[in-house]
């Protein structure tokens, strides 16, 4: 394809400052952590340094870290692939109890009182993705949903989201997750979950061949050793923050291109570093209507950020909530917008209990807000030398990634949501699983935002229309 975008950048670019993401703390860009405060502060420096202004919110809130854990059962030590994000802490010696396995039931979770359970949370493949998902259309035609959305992230989300806050009310000591149907590799360094309020319990990810080992030790009624040792910052400091390109057309109307910035790897979140490049453009080439760059906090902190009760809102609605005079039409009137999360990732599957490479592009998932907005999203991409996307409609309550909160406020949205299985893991080998890169691809998908809001900035705000509702029932895989 014709990379117009070389006009005012480069891949060559792109990948340095993907470089310059990763080098404040690959792993450690989690919300309000040094390595994402320090993002936000080059991305402020960068988006000033192109004669922009900024605008910010800093926000106070209590932030758990976990520093060191292990688990030791009769002094054999087992493997530990992560800790259970905001689940507890414990003293610097551990809790020492009998093991007790448990189903995912919480009633269940009263046999383990006084003592540490073992949880199996086996790989999702009951519940059909139709009760999730509804596909407008692809490219290629013929993609399908998977029929069960597996994997560890929404695995952990379905599984312990409605059971795990009984843990504390249990009074069980902690807990051991032990994960199923994956494969080691896959689910390393997995930061999940992360949509739960604070646990109050310490618990840890282990994979299923160290699962095994604690589940044999617990049939024989054997004692274990849970460490999990960190910290709670009462006081800790996070930020949202705007930026704005004002159009060449005149009145209020404004296009809102959003994503977060805190993550855990090269494209959890990466977000960031393509809206650099997209504001180089439309800095050289304005729109005519306002464009609303928002870089927002939150996204690994949602119990806390995010607005309303539901389990989909993404921390954009905080964003939203705070800024109402920027799409409301108080002062701005936000017709569109457009999500830009998880860029140049390929895919990697478990393939006969391997983990490895199985395509040159994860499945592209995107939301488009009405049908209008859908065509207008392939047409933006007919040019893509490299294409494989599903379009999909918000579906029964549920709509993944920041693009969810512009739907609730009827903002009719174009949002890129890939979904790879280490979309959530931290690369313990400190290179933020740049083996999983594509810069080519990347830099064809910048290019297809940039073209989805020149595309949206030509059409009335009646042509481009509404937001529709979810649809609801059993959705469409292909």
């Amino acid at each position: 394809m014709r990379f117009f975008l070389d006009e005012v950048t480069s891949k060559e670019r792109v990948l340095e400052n993907m470089l310059k993401m990763n080098s404040f703390g690959g792993g450690d860009r989690l919300t309000g952590t040094v390595g994402q405060r320090q993002f936000c502060a080059w991305l402020k420096d960068e988006i000033r340094a192109m004669g922009i202004d900024v605008v910010s919110k800093d926000y106070v809130f209590e932030r758990w870290e976990a520093k060191a854990c292990s688990l030791t059962v009769d002094g054999e030590e087992i493997g530990v692939s992560s800790p259970f994000h905001y689940s507890g802490l414990t003293p610097e010696e551990g809790v020492t109890a009998p093991l007790c396995a448990v189903s995912d039931n919480p009633l269940d979770f009263q046999r383990a009182r006084g003592k540490i359970a073992v949880c199996r949370i086996k790989n999702l493949s009951a519940i059909s993705s139709r009760v999730a998902f509804n596909k407008r259309a692809s490219v290629p035609a013929d993609m399908e949903i998977e029929k069960s959305y597996r994997g560890p992230v929404s695995t952990a989300f379905v599984k312990t989201l409605p059971t795990f806050w009984a843990l504390k009310s249990a009074g069980v000591k902690g807990m051991v997750c032990v994960w199923e149907d994956m494969s080691d590799a896959m689910v390393e360094g997995q930061c999940l979950n992360f949509i739960l309020g604070y646990l109050g319990v310490p618990v840890l990810w282990v994979n299923e061949t160290e699962g095994g080992k604690v589940l044999a030790a617990a049939k024989a009624k054997k004692t274990a050793t849970l460490r999990l040792v960190g910290s709670i910052e009462k006081e800790a400091h996070t930020e949202s923050f705007h930026a704005l390109i004002p159009g060449t057309g005149g009145g209020n109307e404004a296009i809102v291109i959003n994503t977060h910035t805190d993550g855990c790897n090269f494209c959890e979140e990466n977000g960031g570093v393509g809206m650099l490049e997209m504001m180089r453009w439309f800095k050289a080439h304005p729109a005519k209507r306002t464009l609303i760059f928002a870089f927002v906090t939150g996204h690994f902190r949602l119990p806390v950020f995010r607005v309303g009760v539901m389990t989909s809102n993404q921390a954009t609605g905080r964003w939203l909530a705070d800024n109402p005079e920027l799409w409301n039409g108080k002062k701005y009137k936000a017709v569109a917008g457009c999500s830009v999360e998880h860029l140049g990732c390929t895919e990697w599957k478990d393939v006969n209990g391997v983990y490895r490479k199985t395509d040159d592009i994860d499945a592209e998932l995107v939301y488009t807000g009405n049908k209008r907005m859908d065509a207008l999203y392939y047409e933006a991409a007919k040019d893509r030398d490299r294409l494989r996307t599903i379009t999909l409609r918000g579906h029964n309550t549920m709509h993944f990634g920041e693009g969810q909160p512009l739907s609730r406020k009827h903002i009719p949205e174009i949002a890129l949501v890939t979904a790879p299985d280490y979309l959530c893991s931290v690369d313990h080998t400190g290179n933020s699983h740049m083996d999983k890169f594509d810069l080519d691809l990347m830099y064809e998908q910048l290019h297809t935002f940039v073209r989805c809001v020149e595309l949206i900035d030509g059409l009335t705000k009646k042509e481009i229309g509404r937001s529709q509702p979810y649809s609801v029932g059993l959705g469409r895989l292909k």
